[in-house]
């Protein structure tokens, strides 16, 4: 599979990020701060949530980003949702679409018109446990690692090529919920803007679903970085 890959600004027009939402926007709140301190090169042009009441919402206002509600149940099928969203993204003509606890499956049309320019974050080191309840998941699995990995959406889910992998360890005193709270500060808010820098500043490419990074291959795990 040929994906096209963001391209590093050669103009003033600094790279654009919309980033989808559905609740509190934590993973959100890291990447406008990362914008803030400039160390992502890139600017929010638009925060778009599919629940009203999401505070991601409420987070994106306060730092002056265009926000949109589409609610999804305004439409009767994914497709009539989807097409809506994505009329709504090109309005920014962004450079990357970011999935930051954004709650819904992706028809298979909206990720190939983004394809190469659509990323998600994902609290598991994939390919392990795709899908839901993946804390629960690595403590039963006996796991003494855990993690989230930031990859390329394709229309599998959770199976596109992994840019970059945060990892811990896992204690004997973890439960679901602290190994998701531990996951999500220690790491997701530390590889999502990461990960996002890198595409902003033209260091990730990707071909054939190899993910380079500074025009060296990263292997199946991507980058790996210990918290």
């Amino acid at each position: 599979m040929s994906s096209a890959t963001p391209q590093k600004n050669t103009t003033d027009r600094k790279f654009s990020l919309v980033v989808l939402i559905s609740g509190g926007g934590s993973n959100l709140q890291s990447i406008i701060n990362a914008c803030q301190t400039n160390q992502i090169p890139a600017k929010i042009s638009a925060v778009i949530s599919n629940k009203a009441d999401a505070f991601g919402l409420e987070r994106a206002k306060k730092a002056g980003i265009p926000q949109h509600v589409i609610k999804h149940q305004d439409f009767n099928s994914r497709e009539a949702f989807d097409t809506q969203l994505a009329m709504t993204i090109d309005q920014y003509q962004p450079d990357l679409v970011v999935l930051a606890g954004f709650m819904r499956i992706l028809s298979k049309s909206f990720v190939e018109r983004y394809l190469g320019k659509l990323i998600n974050i994902h609290p598991s080191l994939l390919p392990r446990y795709p899908g839901l309840h993946t804390h629960q998941r690595a403590l039963d699995g006996g796991d003494t690692e855990h993690g989230a990995s930031v990859h390329f959406v394709t229309p599998e889910l959770d199976a596109g090529p992994v840019i970059i992998q945060g990892i811990i360890a896992i204690t004997a005193t973890d439960n679901p919920e602290s190994l998701a709270e531990k996951v999500l500060i220690k790491v997701e808010h530390q590889i999502y803007p990461q990960a996002i820098e890198w595409i902003a500043k033209g260091r990730i490419e990707l071909k054939n679903r190899l993910v380079y990074l500074d025009r060296e291959p990263l292997p199946a795990c991507g980058h790996q970085t210990h918290y």
